[in-house]
């Protein structure tokens, strides 16, 4: 796959292909989900039906073919519940403020897949942060990775946005993009679908993070050095030299103002 541009549905796609490899299913059609419930008991008649409809669009997608809704079973819609009951407890935090801080640490939400079998009870199919089987299996998080697809767009989105007018002029350009790029090794499947479907901007916000973040550390090692240079007698940088001038245009104009008063 030649990444050539960026678009939320495609980056959707490789989140959920990462994720997957971190799981464990009991077959490979219950790796793909329909909708994201917050927990088993939203599992009704109502979801079920949003999940036929959601099913029909994404198939759809995927086939070009028209689908009718009616023809969708209860048991071909697979549910994601967004659930840390497999996740081990941890005593990381000593007074934890929600679920997630009293559990392993996760590289994700974790989740599990749920659908109905052939006489109608809701069986899990599936487990994020699992390997070995889902009955026989044990919890993990460092068994799967991130897809060379996902990365790549990771690169073109950094390499994009180190081309913007506000940033591209600066030397250390290079730097900045090597920092938003480990944050989005760090961060980048922590993108929670059930809350939002515009990864788009998650990455952007981001890499706009690690831009300034470089930022403002060049910016105090340039002042600091501008300070040395000047206490020993020697020119100070070009930046320091303009905020001089202006600093001085500002305190002339000051004093016009004041003198015409």
């Amino acid at each position: 796959m030649a990444v050539k541009y960026l678009n939320n549905r495609d980056m959707l796609k490789q989140i959920h292909l990462s994720k997957s490899t971190y799981g464990e299913f009991l077959d490979l059609l219950d790796r793909d989900y329909d909708i994201i419930l917050p927990s088993v008991a939203k599992i009704n008649m109502r979801s079920t039906a949003e999940g036929k409809k959601l099913r029909v669009k994404r198939l759809e997608r995927a086939t070009g073919e028209k689908l009718d809704v009616k023809k969708i079973q209860k048991q071909d819609v697979i549910f994601r519940v967004m659930t840390f009951d497999h996740v081990p407890n941890s005593n990381r935090k000593a007074n934890p403020k929600n679920i997630a801080e009293s559990k392993v640490r996760c590289n994700f939400p974790p989740y599990q897949h749920w659908r109905y079998n052939e006489d109608g009870e809701l069986i899990c199919v599936g487990k994020s942060h699992w390997k070995g089987g889902l009955q026989n299996g044990h919890f993990s998080i460092d068994h799967g990775k991130m897809t060379n697809e996902l990365a790549k767009m990771f690169m073109l989105l950094t390499q994009r946005y180190g081309t913007r007018g506000n940033w591209r002029g600066y030397t250390y350009n290079d730097e900045m993009q090597g920092q938003a790029l480990m944050q989005l090794s760090q961060i980048g499947l922590q993108f929670d679908e059930s809350k939002s479907e515009n990864p788009f901007a998650y990455y952007t916000a981001a890499i706009t993070n690690s831009f300034t973040r470089i930022l403002n550390v060049e910016k105090k090692n340039q002042s600091l050095r501008d300070d040395i240079l000047q206490e020993n007698g020697m020119t100070p940088s070009h930046t320091r030299q303009i905020e001089w001038e202006i600093k001085q245009k500002a305190e002339r104009d000051l004093k016009d103002k004041d003198s015409k008063v």
